[in-house]
């Protein structure tokens, strides 16, 4: 296990290509991406394929931007992503997973979770929000949990966002700074923020139990965000046997504009201060 940690720190903290991708470089690069999901989406629907994609990750890893600049070009109703909030008290009376299940993917869905079951393995663990002998249940039977998910014909991908501690802190101070990000700033992450090796030891025992040659874990290194994105959208698009579907051309047809009399309704236009 010592080997596998120091592989996934040594590859965070190594310096990525140093030339800076700049703006219109990765806006033509995500362009072409996007037009490849939007193949992805009607293969998906058009097949009645089912696919999972679960990002993990430590606090300021990316994963939000990353799952923005996946989804952002392609219909919420293919692309659903699930951010669950803190368990209900029902919630914490039932099976863990059920919680999840009612949200796995049926024919024609992509389903995009931003944290997963794994937070037994990572948050729950770490912060003391279950059992040592709960986690321990749960890194014992996931990965027969995910098997069964594949035998019923699911598409399971997971990756983990790896960033240094570094950067990690850079993020968190930059969200206290921009008051665009201090929505994105929990008390959670406050005392999170001090239990890196915690996280890092919670980390490797998961990917011991869990990283499986029907499950996979793929590691995405986060610390520079625009290349994050691309990379991990890219191996995405590589890990499923999508193909074009031809679409029919579509012609606009003719229409009459201006011909009816004007209405006079007084409507409520709002300001136009820009």
């Amino acid at each position: 296990m010592k080997k596998h940690s120091h592989t996934i720190e040594a590859l965070a903290s190594e310096d990525q290509p140093s030339a800076k991708l700049s703006n219109k470089d990765y806006e033509k690069q995500l362009r072409n991406l996007h037009v490849e999901l939007v193949k992805l989406q009607q293969w998906v629907v058009e097949t009645g394929a089912k696919v999972i994609v679960v990002f993990e990750g430590r606090d300021g890893a990316g994963k939000g931007g990353t799952i923005k600049a996946l989804t952002e070009r392609v219909s919420p109703r293919v692309f659903r992503v699930v951010a669950l909030p803190t368990p209900t008290e029902r919630e914490k009376s039932q099976m863990y997973v059920q919680r999840y299940i009612k949200h796995f993917p049926a024919a024609g869905e992509i389903v995009i979770f931003d944290r997963s079951w794994y937070n037994r393995a990572g948050v729950e663990r770490v912060m003391g929000f279950c059992s040592e002998e709960e986690a321990k249940g749960f890194l014992e039977q996931v990965s027969a949990f995910e098997k069964n998910m594949i035998k019923s014909g699911i598409l399971v991908l997971k990756y983990w966002l790896e960033v240094s501690p570094e950067e990690q802190t850079r993020r968190l101070e930059d969200r206290i700074d921009d008051g665009r990000k201090t929505w994105k700033l929990s008390p959670m992450d406050i005392k999170s923020y001090t239990r890196w090796d915690d996280y890092t030891k919670c980390r490797d025992e998961m990917f011991a139990a869990s990283d499986t040659a029907w499950a996979p874990w793929f590691v995405a290194r986060s610390e520079d965000k625009k290349r994050v994105r691309l990379n991990l959208i890219t191996h995405l698009l590589s890990q499923i046997p999508y193909e074009e579907i031809v679409q029919p051309k579509v012609k606009l047809p003719k229409r009459k504009v201006n011909k009816s009399k004007p209405s006079n309704y007084p409507f409520h236009y709002i300001a136009e201060p820009f």
